[in-house]
Parts: structure tokens; sequence; C-alpha cells
């Protein structure tokens, strides 16, 4: 058996000079995009997001949720790897659940705070989720950033993600003190419209979030810049033989009932017989 040797192993850079010495493409990390924002007004906080979620170079969902909860009073915006934003908020909702149980009192910010930036903190930045957390408990409105290595900003208006610069310019033009609702929710409106037409990462819809001493407010959906201005009344119609085919196996659906028959086909591309 061979003792582990500390220090650091470079076989895949080898690897990856070989693929690229041969003519392949080497590996490239793989871009995320969002734009996430939240600012502190007169009587609370608001938190706002875009709806895009990317792989790569594609859409994979046009509206999708980024805002996620935390407590009934706490909420948190999340960029970077979806699975790790949401595994981490998940994590963390979880232990303020059970913090309420075991005390019998309302959930405080710096609580989820703490543990949002101490597991970012452990995982050295490889958990990729830059989160911007707000919330209103005992003492008053709380807005925070984490980033994935663990650090934390606490500002009056706070942007992440790959949208975040066209964001804050937003803020950096309108932002003033004592903001009232409506003026908060149109400024945070603005600066994820602002992400979601100079960000290719970012797009479609715009959600907020408003959180004060009456409690929350949810807003789905609350403006949608990009809405589909033509859609066939026939929707989509795939004639036979559109996707190739390697084999096809029929069964009945019922032993004991005669057809219809339900048809089982496993499917393959790059089939050299496709049909163009």
């Amino acid at each position: 058996m061979v003792a582990e040797e500390g220090g650091f192993n470079f076989d895949l850079c080898k690897r990856n000079d070989f693929i690229m010495a041969q003519g392949g493409r080497g590996p490239t990390a793989k871009k995320t995009g969002t734009t996430i924002a939240g600012v502190v007004y007169k009587d609370g906080v608001v938190l706002g997001a875009d709806t895009r979620s990317t792989n790569g170079d594609t859409v994979a969902d046009k509206n999708c949720e980024k805002i996620h909860y935390i407590a009934p009073n706490i909420y948190c915006c999340g960029a970077g790897t979806a699975a790790d934003t949401e595994a981490v908020t998940g994590m963390v909702a979880s232990s303020m659940e059970l913090h309420r149980l075991a005390t019998n009192r309302k959930s405080r910010v710096v609580t989820a705070l703490t543990l949002l930036k101490s597991h970012l903190f452990k995982y050295q930045g490889h958990v990729s989720a830059a989160l911007v957390l707000g919330g209103y408990d005992v003492t008053g409105p709380h807005l925070h950033t984490v980033y994935p290595h663990g650090s934390v900003d606490t500002l009056p208006f706070v942007t992440m993600g790959s949208g975040s610069l066209a964001a804050m310019s937003v803020f950096e033009a309108g932002f003033k003190e004592d903001l009232t609702l409506e003026e908060a929710k149109v400024l945070v409106a603005r600066a994820i419209k602002a992400g979601i037409f100079n960000d290719l990462g970012s797009g479609s819809n715009v959600d907020l979030c408003v959180i004060n001493a009456d409690g929350l407010d949810y807003l789905r959906n609350y403006e949608m810049p990009n809405e589909r201005t033509y859609v066939s009344a026939r929707g989509f119609n795939f004639p036979p033989g559109t996707t190739p085919t390697v084999n096809k196996l029929v069964t009945a659906s019922c032993a004991n009932l005669p057809p219809p028959l339900e048809t089982f086909v496993s499917v393959s591309e790059g089939v050299e017989d496709m049909e163009e």
C-alpha cells in the first residue's frame, strides 16, 4: 500500500496540456449568472432578484426563485451554483427553526449571518454561494452580503452576482436615507432590471421581498419586462422520425386488455442513418 504524499497534485494539468497539444479544447470554469440586490428603507428591508437560471451558455429556467426562506422574518438571495445556494440556505433555515423551538424566541438576523459565514469559511470558497441576507428582528432592519469565502459586508444597499455592477450603479445614483416603501421597491426593481438588460447571465423577471415589522410580503414576478410577444396557438408538434431511434420495444399496457399500446423508445444521438 503506497502512502499518500502531501502537497499539490498536477496530474490534471499535464492531462490538460496534452489535450490542448492534440488540438483539443481545455476545460474551463463554468460561468454562473445572477443579479441579486437589497436596500434598507425607513421601516425595513427590500430584497430583489432576477429569475434566470443558466447552465453554461444555456438558459435552464426562465422563472426560477432565487430568494430563499431562512426564517419567517429573514430571507436570503442566492447567487452562484444553484445546488450550493439551496443546500446552504436550507441547512441554515433548519438550524434556525430548531433554535426558535429551543429558545421560544423570534430569530435574529445576526444568528443566520453567523451560521452562513462560518459554514462558507470552513469550505474556503469551494461552496459557491454568494448571498444577500436581509431581515427584520427586535433590533430593527438588517442587510448583509456573505461572500463564498465567508467574508461579510453590512451596508444600506448591496448587490451580488454577475450583474452586480450594473445594479450597483443604479443604487449609487438613486439611494437616499429614509426611503419610503414604494421608493425602495422601485429602486430595487430598477437595479435588478439593470442587471437583466446589461448582463447575459441575468434575465427574465423581477422578484421582490419586503420584510418589516408588520411581516413579510413576497412579490413574485413583481415586474415581467421580458414577456413573450408571440406564442403559437398550435403549440409544438414534432412528426414521427424527428428524433432518431436505435431500437423500439412495444408492449401491451395491460396483459388482459387489447391495445392501445404503450411504446418505449430508447434514443441515441448521432445515428449514422439519421434523416435530415
